[in-house]
């Protein structure tokens, strides 16, 4: 990855002389509530029944860091 990401800001800095590029690392995770499980107590024999409302609430977040000045940023989606 080193050698090609170096060959791409050599590429870019030709392509753009006049330009200022910066390396950022960026990585990402969703975090959610997921549903309960619940038992359900029924008759032997008998077939259980068990109402499950399935609701998802999600948040991603999102991290940037430059490696060069330890600059971090956060971006968070609800």
């Amino acid at each position: 990855m080193e050698k090609k990401l170096d060959l791409r800001l050599k590429f870019l800095q030709a392509r753009y002389p006049n330009a200022e590029i910066e390396v950022w690392s960026m990585d990402e995770h969703r975090l959610g509530l997921h549903p309960i499980l619940r038992r359900v107590w029924v008759p032997e024999g008998e077939q259980p029944i068990a109402s499950v409302i399935q609701r998802y609430k999600w948040m991603w977040l999102y991290g940037f860091v430059h490696p060069e000045s330890g600059e971090t940023k956060a971006w968070i989606l609800m």
